[in-house]
């Protein structure tokens, strides 16, 4: 397998050298953009396999590079906010971000969410080849080799994190999953404070395909409410 390349976007230099430090000892090839117009051009010419990416830059923010890398190409996004503001949160994961990290974090966290990322990119290319089955649950139409969904014939564009947890709820319709099942299954990972990112995505979803889609266990998790 080729050397993954990953572009770190990170206006704070020792931010973004410790970054790139970490994941060259890892084996992936590395490249730091300290600005928005930068990251735009360096994601152009490198062509990564996933972005590191700050929300607050120079030039123009973290939020119009993802939107503007995400319309050239798909690439895994994770990004990095001093913020946890859910406000700010949800609306990196709608211009396409996946994950995300609130600063302070540890080398060893990102170093797990990068590799997750990446995992869950491959599951969904291998998916994608292999023609798997469409799912259909009421008015809700999941096309799992196109990556489409639709409902009430209105088609939804997801993020590909969105789309692989809405297929994990559709695999089991009205059974509830708890929050850390859905971290685990889905992320690839597991942390206690990571059940926020499962809440964001189940609200970005629901703005996406309507309220009444999935229900909110208060406490355990959440379940897909479309019949059968």
């Amino acid at each position: 397998m080729s050397e993954r390349r990953v572009l770190v976007v990170e206006d704070e230099r020792t931010i973004a050298d410790s970054v790139a430090a970490r994941l060259r000892a890892e084996g992936f090839t590395v490249r730091i953009a300290g600005d928005g117009p930068g990251a735009v051009e360096a994601a152009a010419q490198m062509r990564p396999d996933l972005v590191v990416l700050d929300v607050m830059l120079p030039g123009f923010d973290g939020l119009e590079v993802c939107r503007r890398i995400q319309a050239e190409r798909p690439v895994p996004v994770l990004m990095l906010t001093a913020r946890d503001d859910e406000t700010d949160l949800l609306v990196g994961l709608a211009v396409g971000a996946d994950d995300y990290l609130t600063k302070p974090f540890s080398m060893r966290e990102l170093s797990a969410r990068v590799h997750a990322l990446l995992r869950r990119f491959e599951r969904a290319a291998t998916a994608a080849r292999e023609d798997a089955p469409m799912i259909r649950l009421g008015d809700l139409e999941i096309n799992q080799a196109e990556r489409r969904v639709r409902r009430g014939g209105v088609e939804a564009h997801l993020t590909p994190t969105e789309f692989d947890l809405l297929v994990h709820l559709a695999g089991r319709p009205r059974t509830v999953l708890p929050r850390a099942q859905l971290l685990a299954d889905v992320w690839g990972w597991a942390a206690a404070g990571g059940t926020r990112t499962v809440d964001s995505h189940v609200k970005a979803l629901r703005r996406k395909l309507g309220g009444d889609l999935i229900r909110t266990v208060h406490g355990v998790g959440y379940a897909l409410e479309v019949a059968p």
